[in-house]
């Protein structure tokens, strides 16, 4: 009987964000002219409702520690990923509009990739290698400048709840390349929103901030190791179960 509840909340869920991702697709596209901030605004209600659905149909709730760690300057946040929750999640909470580094594909998504493509976000084609990660550079170095946040996700996909990736550079040396303050972010997502599980779970996700870490005097591995440091020590902090 829980299970059918689950699916059925699930379901519901679903076709109450696609519908809504079509409906704001349009509401995007009316507001394109909008100077920047007040686009990006409208479009983060699409955020906002869904995290709240999830609330409401799926009982996903959310808390956050450490919130006081995010400083009021450019920074580049580099999280921890378990669910497409956090990716939700972070535009609507931010303080400073976000900027995603993604693969250009997402862009091709009815709806949702048109949307996406009237934000000042950063895609970028993997397969170009070097010169991919020098286009991120040029933007971020734009984007940062215009006081805007940059997010990547060290792993690079979806992890597992209680595993752990590899964590990638990327991040660390755009932090160096444009002398950015990093911040960590811990979370786990995974509990309530598996990867690849169509099945949403009622529970409190949390969101732990850590302390911003300044990129002078480091190297790009060093920089990466101390996020990740943190980052997995604080998983075993919210998500003690999950490491037992």
């Amino acid at each position: 009987m829980l299970r059918l509840t689950l699916f059925l909340r699930s379901l519901t869920f679903m076709i109450l964000v696609t519908l809504l991702t079509v409906v704001w697709a349009f509401v995007c596209m009316l507001v394109a002219p909008l100077p920047y901030n007040q686009r990006y605004w409208v479009t983060a209600r699409w955020n906002v409702t869904t995290i709240w659905l999830a609330k409401v149909i799926c009982g996903i709730r959310y808390q956050v520690i450490g919130a006081e760690n995010l400083p009021d300057e450019p920074v580049i946040l580099l999280s921890k990923h378990q669910s497409a929750w956090e990716t939700i999640f972070y535009l609507m909470y931010m303080p400073r509009p976000l900027v995603f580094v993604f693969k250009k594909e997402l862009h091709y998504i009815p709806f949702f990739g048109w949307g996406l493509a009237l934000l000042r976000m950063i895609p970028i084609d993997r397969s170009k290698g070097k010169d991919a990660f020098a286009q991120v550079v040029e933007q971020g170095r734009r984007r940062l400048a215009n006081g805007q946040w940059i997010i990547m996700f060290p792993e690079g996909t979806r992890i597992a709840v209680g595993k752990k990736g590899v964590y990638k550079g990327g991040g660390a040396r755009l932090a160096i390349e444009t002398n950015t303050t990093v911040v960590p972010l811990a979370m786990n997502s995974g509990n309530c929103w598996p990867k690849n599980s169509f099945i949403k779970q009622p529970g409190i996700i949390t969101v732990s901030v850590g302390k911003p870490i300044s990129p002078v005097g480091k190297t790009a591995p060093e920089l990466i190791q101390e996020v990740e440091a943190w980052v997995e020590a604080e998983m075993r902090v919210i998500s003690p179960e999950s490491y037992s």
